[in-house]
């Protein structure tokens, strides 16, 4: 209840393994509900890889960009109903029930996905795997820490969040294993309903959470399962600090009142402290996704064919780079949240975003300023055997970035000798890649061939490298933490579903901008934003290091209250005098 959001230390892992190397019910219990971390982060790796083949394999997804970012974005959208329905399912049936039912539709979406006759069933399987994402998102971290010791509860539900990231350098790894597979993206996108229904099984074999069976009266249950988590020596002082939280729960329930949604929205948002505290959370939660990171996870392969790169097995195996990089990120940053703060942390990688951010536009604006002229002559050397690009005149002088511009949609077919020198432009289909690759060329349908492909590459880790210590974990941190405790439910509801509209948008958006904009133009719309989120975090966003929850609400209860000053503890605070902190208005 005090001191902020549990961030685990060194101490706090090594308990953590001794605890379920010595308690197999503990680890049972970890691994059992840590899939739902991994379901999450699988699904958002295995898209990017599994789009290049869907896109090979349907011409309606090949020509286009629309109906591809819509097999990305309908899981997200399908997400944002799964954690809202989640939340209610989760405390009118309990935890265990909702991961359940998460594993079944993640499981059915994943079915459904790999027998896919068209992409319209592609994209109905992409809506069932993110309803089970959205409910196993905000669930399963939920159950770990409602269901595991306290001493080593922040390490497990760190845990969790460090499966997100493994799972999605697995889903790249599966991603590679499958490319020389008949039936490439049936299996990489079906192989993820088998650790939903090892998950399915596992959860029917555990307990309900103890914290859930206990406010639902039922404490013998409760007390019988935390007899299996603690020592006998420590249950009934558990079973009592379990039962003071509760009671400490209802009692701040009845403090904001039984009205309904809106009720609670309108008393919420007439506290000075939870406007100020709303403002700064929702703003880190569409931050982190305007600055861009959804679209390097969703279609990196595909950005490594924008640098330069045509064929598909490289495209995977450069991505795994990123995802690497990713997870790695995560790990840094548990080390480094509670030492230099969690705004410094934001701000320092917000920097760092901008400036790679510029770096990769201004690559991509090179590439497209060398591209390969298109030659008449090398175009010619193909008619006689597939389609050329219905647009491309020889009298109208054409670059390769002209080329895959072509109202019609067509491909680049390189030079046989060098890539860089004047290619042919075909229609884009079957016929006219098999005809190019017959000639030993390379075919072009993303990006063109450079000289600059490394340095985006250079470029895309070292954003990933400046966004994950801090803006892909910090915001998460900075909501826990930043809420009244009566009003953390609602208030923190209300930035995670900004974050997945936010992501709804961004996975939207990306591939039609980089055909109206262009690739150059489109990162550097992404710097602009990014420049404008450095900004906006700094006046708006406090630090919360090291301040209990009380603090904080004292913070900003101020009325000398600036988010770039630094609070160091109840003596810098005002006091709350007679009103109760929180519920004051302005």
């Amino acid at each position: 209840m005090e001191g902020g959001v549990n961030v685990a230390d060194k101490a706090e892992f090594k308990e953590c393994l001794r605890l379920t190397w010595t308690q197999p019910y503990i680890l049972q219990l970890v691994l059992s509900a840590g899939i739902g971390g991994l379901l999450f982060g699988y699904d958002t790796g295995v898209i990017s890889g599994a789009l290049l083949y869907i896109r090979d394999d349907f011409a309606a997804v090949e020509k286009s960009t629309l109906l591809r970012e819509t097999i990305v974005s309908m899981a997200v959208a399908g997400a944002i109903v799964g954690a809202a329905f989640g939340g209610w399912m989760n405390d009118r049936f309990g935890r265990k029930p909702s991961i359940i039912i998460a594993d079944a539709l993640f499981f059915g979406g994943a079915m459904v996905m790999a027998f896919s006759p068209t992409p319209a069933v592609i994209i109905v399987g992409r809506v069932f795997v993110g309803l089970g994402v959205g409910m196993a998102s905000m669930t399963a971290p939920l159950y770990i820490s409602e269901a595991s010791p306290a001493r080593i509860r922040g390490a497990l539900v760190s845990t969790n969040g460090l499966l997100i990231t493994g799972g999605q350098f697995l889903a790249y790894l599966i991603n590679l294993a499958f490319t020389k597979v008949p039936g490439t993206w049936r299996w990489m996108l079906g192989i993820a309903g088998v650790p939903a229904l090892v998950q399915f099984i596992l959860m029917l074999m555990l307990p309900e959470s103890p914290r859930w069976l206990y406010r639902k009266g039922r404490k013998e249950e409760a007390a019988a399962i935390l007899q299996k988590i603690y020592p006998a020596h420590e249950v009934e002082q558990e079973i009592d600090a379990m039962r003071q939280s509760v009671e400490e729960e209802i009692l701040l329930e009845g403090s904001v009142g039984e009205q309904g949604l809106i009720g609670k929205l309108r008393k919420a948002l007439n506290s000075k402290v939870v406007r100020r505290g709303l403002m700064a959370g929702v703003i880190v939660q569409v931050a982190q996704q305007f600055v861009g990171i959804n679209t390097v996870m969703y279609y990196s392969p595909t950005i490594v064919q924008l640098a330069g790169f045509a064929s598909n097995n490289t495209a995977m195996a450069l991505s795994l780079i990123t995802s690497g990089l990713n997870a790695i990120g995560s790990i840094v940053s548990m080390f480094f949240v509670d030492r230099a703060g969690r705004r410094l942390l934001m701000l320092i990688s917000l920097v760092g975003i901008v400036v790679w951010l510029a770096v990769l536009g201004g690559t991509f604006l090179g590439a497209a300023h060398h591209a390969p002229s298109v030659s008449d002559q090398e175009t010619q050397l193909f008619a006689n055997q597939t389609q050329t690009c219905p647009e491309f005149n020889p009298n109208v002088s054409w670059s390769c970035v002209n080329c895959l511009k072509a109202a019609s949609t067509c491909g680049f077919c390189a030079h046989q000798q060098d890539k860089l020198l004047p290619g042919a432009c075909l229609a884009l289909n079957d016929a006219s890649r098999r005809t190019c690759r017959a000639d030993q060329r390379e075919f072009y349908t993303e990006g063109c061939p450079n000289n600059f492909g490394w340095l985006a590459l250079i470029g895309l880790g070292a954003y990933i490298v400046s966004y994950s210590p801090g803006m892909g974990t910090v915001p998460w941190i900075v909501n826990s933490e930043i809420y009244p405790l009566r009003f953390r439910g609602i208030c923190g509801g209300i930035a995670a579903v900004a974050n997945w509209v936010s992501n709804l948008i961004v996975t939207q958006t990306f591939l039609s901008l980089t055909k109206a904009l262009g690739t150059s133009a489109t990162f550097f719309l992404f710097c602009g934003v990014s420049f404008l989120a450095l900004i906006i975090v700094f006046f708006t966003v406090p630090e919360t290091k090291g301040l209990q929850f009380e603090e904080v609400e004292r913070m900003l209860e101020r009325k000398d209250y600036k988010p770039w000053k630094r609070y160091h503890g109840v003596s810098d605070v005002e006091p709350a005098k007679a009103r109760e902190i929180g519920l004051t208005t302005p």
